[in-house]
């Protein structure tokens, strides 16, 4: 076994997860993995999120879904998030912008317009989950593209895609022709 690997582990165990509020080793009800295993999880998503921002263009709906798997897609309740692009849609930044309950979210399109100029991102893909594993967007999740398309062009930020992941799922709402 590799000694290097030990003490981190050690020190997950040990160590109050401040992102979650308690102690190491307890269970977290977001994906029933112990709070060390989820700190892992966390530490990978934020390795993966540098090699992204040195790589090529997310240029192919496929890749920007099972990014979005890795992020929402095991979440008990719906959130609703942004990932921010530049003008060769590379990575800037994702964020979890709304939290909601079992069934829906509430999005202010104001926040999401707030949040891309201060990213400066030239593109945005939007996503949500859909914690019942259905991917097939609702009437409201149409609605919603169509408010965020037509506000985020105001100035001059491109919404690229909508993609509703689902455990072990996800849809792109671009590549079904519904943009």
């Amino acid at each position: 076994m590799n000694s290097t690997v030990k003490p981190r582990r050690a020190r997950l165990t040990r160590a109050k997860l401040a992102s979650y509020g308690i102690d190491a080793g307890a269970v977290s009800f977001r994906h029933g993995l112990s709070v060390c295993e989820r700190g892992v999880i966390d530490e990978a998503v934020s390795i993966i999120e540098r090699c992204i921002k040195s790589s090529p263009a997310f240029d192919t709906p496929d890749a920007v879904k099972e990014y979005l798997q890795l992020q929402l897609g095991a979440e008990p309740h719906e959130i609703f998030g942004v990932l921010f692009l530049d003008v060769q849609n590379r990575f800037i930044a994702f964020d979890r912008m709304f939290p909601g309950t079992l069934t829906q979210t509430s999005v202010y399109p104001r926040e999401v317009v707030l949040a891309a100029l201060a990213h400066k991102a030239s593109g945005v893909v939007l996503t949500h989950n859909h914690p019942s594993g259905n991917v097939m967007p609702s009437r409201a999740d149409e609605m919603l593209t169509r408010t965020l398309k037509t506000t985020l062009a105001l100035i001059d930020v491109r919404v690229l895609d909508h993609i509703i992941v689902a455990p072990g799922e996800a849809l792109s709402m671009a590549e079904r022709g519904m943009m």
